[in-house]
């Protein structure tokens, strides 16, 4: 066991979870050995610990895969079940060979430097001796083991594990409700007779309208089937403001209330698009699901309370309310990079979507998003694994400064929801620029034609093209 004064070196790099970004980065720097941290018994991250039992993936197969392994049925037009894709993922990594490489129940609790900042060289990635020494608790112990690395990638990602909590007036928090409060990802670890059982006959109300509070009402409606069936009312809106043309008329959005007041390029541009379950607005006309905008509310004793002094009874309230990323990353990193979290803009600046340019010898990996995340993360690994192989080297931090500086400017005037940290409206562009960094041609299609008239997917990105 290494202690803090003379911790064990295992490898040259280190990674910190396995979930999607994890197994990516294990896999394409698995010529380093390097040694991945999982504080649970699995891989898989959010689609293991915070996936309903109705969560499905919100686009085709073929759109989310890693590029040099398709699903099998790849074609089928059937969105994914949770399942199946912990499946595939488990496949992808026994495939490389990835899991002996992987070492669960390990939590990380901290990092320290073990280097003076002004001594380090943040151009030098492996300099041959440790920078960073990271403590570990194991399920066996509670001694902390401590490891050392040249290089570490943050892979924790942005969501589970610390759930972002409303804050409440004084004596109106779940305090005053005589029902149960549960957040979404307390929820999600419910097994599915566990889950009906605690919805059916109950007035539930879910606060949050994206995609995990949009599945979670929709549970509760089928749970609650049948005249013994109580209704679960949704709180804000229920979905996003998708091309309004379209569903506008496809779907009864004024019907309930539910026309968005931002434009769909915002949605977009912050990567909050939510596909709605089958037969959604089905159980909506049949009073199973119901909705109320509103932008404040507390509790009192027999359920919430609104703005225009209006009342919901309910037995069970679901905080479908996000979770918070930046304190897990404070929970780790150590002063003064905890600080660099705290960025004027809220956004954290990383160049090529993983390097920050302050901090030495570290990746951020699952940070940026996406329209495609699972392709995001794969792209950036391949990026990292040429910047550790020497293939190209990493500008000035001025330079990296300045690229992430106009980057967040981009997402600054695209959407008020800037703050989520999506790339969809350059994520060609900067796929482009990893790309030529790593000497690849920025074209992945093999003519023109296609170029011009064919989506880019997943595969188009193998190392070969």
């Amino acid at each position: 066991m290494g202690s803090e004064q003379n911790p064990l070196l295992v490898s040259k790099i280190g990674i910190i979870g396995a979930g999607i970004s994890g197994i990516a980065a294990a896999k394409e720097l698995r010529a380093y050995k390097p040694f991945v941290f999982e504080a649970t018994d699995s891989i898989g991250g959010v689609w293991k610990h915070c996936s309903y039992n109705s969560t499905k993936l919100q686009s085709l197969r073929c759109d989310y895969e890693f590029s040099d392994y398709p699903w099998p049925e790849r074609d089928n037009m059937n969105f994914p079940s949770h399942l199946e894709i912990l499946e595939y993922l488990h496949s992808y990594a026994n495939h490389f060979d990835v899991m002996k490489l992987i070492h669960f129940n390990t939590k990380v609790v901290e990092i320290r430097l073990v280097r003076d900042r002004e001594t380090i060289d943040y151009g030098t990635l492996l300099p041959g001796q440790p920078v960073w020494k990271v403590a570990v608790k194991t399920n066996q112990s509670e001694t902390l083991e401590w490891y050392a690395f040249e290089f570490l990638v943050i892979c924790i990602g942005k969501y589970g594990d610390i759930p972002k909590m409303p804050e409440f007036p004084q004596n109106k928090g779940p305090e005053v409700f005589k029902g149960k409060v549960m957040h979404s990802l307390e929820y999600c670890k419910l097994d599915k007779e566990a889950a009906t059982e605690l919805v059916r006959g109950k007035k539930a109300i879910v606060v949050g309208y994206k995609k995990s509070g949009i599945d979670l009402a929709m549970e509760c409606a089928e749970a609650n089937q049948g005249p013994e069936g109580q209704p679960c009312t949704m709180v804000k809106y229920a979905v996003s403001k998708f091309v309004e043309s379209y569903l506008t008329w496809k779907l009864p959005l004024d019907k309930y209330g539910l026309r968005p007041e931002h434009p769909f390029l915002e949605d977009y541009a912050s990567c909050q698009m939510a596909i709605l379950p089958e037969n959604f607005f089905e159980e909506a006309d049949k009073g199973t699901i119901r909705f109320k905008r509103a932008f404040k509310w507390w509790f009192w004793d027999g359920g919430i309370e609104f703005e225009d002094n209006t009342k919901l009874e309910a037995d069970i309230v679901f905080l479908s309310t996000g979770f918070d990323g930046k304190k897990k990353l404070k929970t780790i990193l150590p002063e003064p990079f905890r600080s660099l979290l705290e960025y004027p803009s809220g956004l954290m600046p990383l160049y090529r979507a993983t390097i920050h340019p302050l901090i030495p010898n570290m990746a951020f990996v699952g940070y940026i998003e996406s329209v495609a995340n699972l392709h995001s993360a794969e792209l950036r690994c391949k990026w990292l694994s040429g910047l550790m192989d020497g293939l190209f080297k990493l500008p000035s931090v001025e330079k990296m400064l300045e690229d992430t500086t106009k980057e967040i400017k981009v997402m600054k005037s695209t959407t008020r929801f800037y703050k989520r940290h999506c790339i969809s409206t350059y994520s060609i562009n900067h796929d482009d620029e990893i790309c030529e960094d790593m000497g690849w041609a920025s074209w992945r299609k093999k003519s023109w034609i296609a170029e011009l008239f064919s989506p880019y997917t997943s595969q188009d990105y193998e190392e070969h093209k």
